[in-house]
């Protein structure tokens, strides 16, 4: 007998599923970007500034052990992305409805704008935190605000993010990733059918001499069999 499965959680047409996907990834585009705004203001008291001693009047030295404070910045810059790239994809993947590519693809944009933004407030806090005077005295020293110098840190949190989402999905059991959805883009669920046996029979097939008991037989037992002679008289005495 075959027993029919609908997917749990099916609900709405194509438009309504498609219309609530796209208002969720523009929530996680907007959620991401704040998330990593806030971020660039913390990288700005983490990352090390570089100081200088002035030389000569628009001119300075960079002092021993300093220069090394560029790729200090860098590397904090990096590593804060790629912890908020793995706490926003998980918060995402929280999101059971409306996982799927509009989902990722909204995480995505969102990472890339949010690190974009993550390095521009950053460098602003940065130079509210460390200001450069106008006019230094020879011989004083002048801490000069950290800065992302290479553009390919900006890539570090939607690689992540998106990594993680992809991981998550291959160790998925569920065929819709658990959203109740196994078209790409919503729509109806499919109809599933499983072969189930009946309540007092088998599934499973014994071939052309059929099962346990077939045409009038007995089952087989186990065991010995009985002694034919048991309880009758030796007709040899």
């Amino acid at each position: 007998m075959a027993t029919g499965f609908t997917a749990p959680g099916a609900s709405g047409t194509r438009a309504e599923v498609l219309r609530r996907e796209r208002r969720a990834a523009a929530l996680v585009v907007a959620g991401v970007t704040v998330v990593s705004a806030v971020a660039g203001v913390a990288w700005a008291f983490l990352a090390p500034a570089e100081r200088l001693v002035v030389v000569e009047p628009d001119r300075g030295s960079v002092l021993t052990g300093e220069s090394a404070h560029q790729f200090d910045a860098l590397a904090v810059f990096v590593l804060a992305g790629m912890v908020i790239g793995v706490l926003t994809a998980a918060a995402v993947w929280r999101w059971r409805r409306v996982r799927g590519p509009i989902l990722l693809g909204g995480l995505v944009v969102g990472s890339l704008l949010g690190a974009f933004v993550m390095r521009l407030v950053g460098e602003a806090a940065a130079e509210v935190l460390h200001p450069r005077p106008e006019n230094p005295a020879v011989g004083s020293i002048v801490a000069f605000a950290p800065t992302v110098s290479a553009w390919q840190a900006l890539i570090a949190q939607p690689l992540v993010a998106t990594l993680v989402v992809l991981i998550w999905s291959a160790l998925s059991v569920a065929d819709d990733l658990g959203s109740g959805q196994f078209q790409p883009f919503g729509g109806e669920d499919p109809r599933r059918g499983l072969l189930a046996p009946g309540p007092y029979g088998s599934a499973i097939s014994y071939g052309p001499y059929g099962g346990p008991g077939a045409n009038g037989g007995s089952a087989p037992g186990f065991g010995p069999a009985p002694y034919e002679g048991a309880g009758r008289g030796n007709p040899d005495r």
